[in-house]
């Protein structure tokens, strides 16, 4: 039996989901390099096959590295609806086994298991059955983390990828930190990995050696959380239906907008986009928020909090170009822009567990 107390959660992740689903679907790609996204000059990789991983490509490359890292690449381009379909019908498994779930993509999710649906056992042998019901009912391979808290779930659900599932039993988590690499820690960023490497703290054994005072003075706020993650530690629960906290549309242009009328119409464009979801979801926002990136990558972010929700089309349009105005003169041309609207008000207007875990 299970300590009180002690949750199972499982963190589900499917293996190369978009490219997967267009191997899936047209087997003239099945077994060779596959990435989602464009081609094009100005493209990013979306999604790479496991065969394009081999050659070094990674989501949110520019397609043009990638085809360098790997000339038969085949460039095929997203179908949203149809991955969205995939999700909602893998969300379907998950809540024949339990309420608690929590989706933090398309391809992947927190279960809390601790009292299943079906009645199994243990949370290894629920993790087996979620993964074999995905792959007879979808045909797609899912690998799963199972542990007592959601940092060690998602950790060991990389751990035996692809089409695998990892077990950190209650008593195992600071074990098996202690040899990972920071930079494998969910929340930790390349920005803060680069940093912790400079202190000499490289692994979760460096963490766990330093003080939360020590953390505090170099991390801020959240110094506290890499002090406990580095113990194996993490009290979050598994939330279902978490709020959305923003809704955002960027794109990237073939050629760079040099002309003050152009970049406006992109913003317009992507104000447009996030209105439409803002309207059909009918969550509504004070904070707008508009990104610029230049031609040399620089980039600048404007964003303004209003006094009430932005409740229609035209007050998000015409804040989002006040906005952009406000880096004019355009110190080069712009390849990207995006915007954002945050913020959101409440409500819109009217076997290797021998112990039963």
């Amino acid at each position: 039996m299970t300590s009180p107390g002690i949750r199972k959660i499982i963190h589900v992740d499917m293996d190369a989901f978009y490219a997967s689903v267009e191997q899936r679907d047209n087997p003239h790609l099945r077994g060779r390099p596959v990435a989602v996204g464009y081609g094009a000059k100005r493209g990013v990789v979306a999604a790479a096959s496991y065969e394009a991983r081999e050659y070094g490509v990674r989501s949110a490359m520019p397609s043009t590295t990638a085809l360098r890292k790997c000339p038969p690449l085949i460039f095929v381009p997203p179908r949203f609806e149809v991955y969205r379909a995939i999700s909602r019908q893998i969300r379907e498994i998950f809540a024949d086994y339990t309420d608690l779930i929590e989706p933090l993509s398309l391809d992947e999710a927190y279960l809390d298991v601790t009292e299943n649906r079906r009645g199994l056992p243990t949370a290894t042998a629920t993790a087996t059955e979620i993964r074999a019901r995905i792959k007879a009912e979808t045909g797609l391979n899912a690998s799963a983390g199972i542990s007592y808290n959601k940092f060690l779930a998602k950790l060991a659900s990389d751990y035996r990828k692809p089409n695998g599932q990892f077990v950190v039993p209650p008593g195992h988590g600071e074990a098996f930190v202690e040899n990972l690499p920071v930079a494998k820690f969910h929340g930790v960023g390349p920005v803060t990995a680069e940093k912790m490497n400079s202190l000499g703290i490289h692994t979760g054994a460096d963490l766990r050696r330093q003080t939360v005072s020590f953390l505090q003075t170099h991390f801020g706020k959240s110094g506290p959380w890499y002090h406990a993650i580095a113990h194996g530690e993490d009290h979050r629960p598994v939330v279902s239906d978490r709020p959305r906290k923003s809704s955002g549309s960027e794109t990237t242009f073939l050629e760079d907008l040099t002309e003050p009328a152009a970049v406006e119409q992109g913003v317009l464009s992507m104000a447009d986009e996030v209105w439409a979801w803002c309207e059909k979801a009918q969550a509504f926002g004070r904070t707008v928020t508009v990104k610029i990136k230049y031609g040399d990558f620089r980039q600048a972010t404007r964003s303004r909090t209003l006094a009430a929700p932005v409740v229609s089309q035209g007050l998000l349009r015409d804040t989002a170009v006040e906005l952009v105005r406000t880096v004019y003169p355009l110190p080069t041309g712009v390849r990207l822009l995006g915007v954002t609207v945050s913020s959101f008000e409440a409500s819109g207007p009217p076997a290797q567990l021998e112990f039963g875990f």
